[in-house]
């Protein structure tokens, strides 16, 4: 089965900074966007990015300048988060774009394309 972890959350204050991280497991073929969201009070289910296999990281206009999305090997990815605010407390998703292993090929080790979801990491920022 595929599954997808984040790290990393925890309590920092105001103006901290803190760096996630996401790792994909499992009958990978290969990986395509990786994303990252917040689910908060403030704001349910915002996407804060998306980093591409190849190409350029898209930003959500709340945090250009301020967080960094990157890949790392091809089944991980990091959201490296700057000066985060109390309002961005919350839980951090990443998400992956995972193309498996074919059942018809690989009936044991195999599993269906599909976007999975991390179960997430809290992230909370104090005053």
């Amino acid at each position: 089965q595929v599954s997808v972890a984040e790290s990393g959350g925890g309590s920092v204050p105001a103006g901290g900074s803190l760096t996630l991280s996401c790792v994909v497991h499992g009958p990978i073929k290969s990986i395509g966007d990786m994303e990252w969201y917040r689910d908060s009070p403030v704001k349910q289910l915002e996407l804060l990015g998306r980093v591409p296999a190849n190409g350029r990281t898209v930003y959500g206009d709340s945090i250009k300048e301020r967080f960094t999305i990157s890949r790392g090997a091809q089944n991980t990815a990091t959201l490296a988060m700057n000066n985060l605010k109390p309002e961005e407390t919350g839980v951090y998703y990443c998400t992956a774009d995972v193309r498996a292993l074919p059942c018809t090929s690989y009936p044991e080790m195999c599993a269906p394309d599909a976007v999975y979801w991390g179960q997430g990491t809290q992230v909370t920022v104090s005053l």
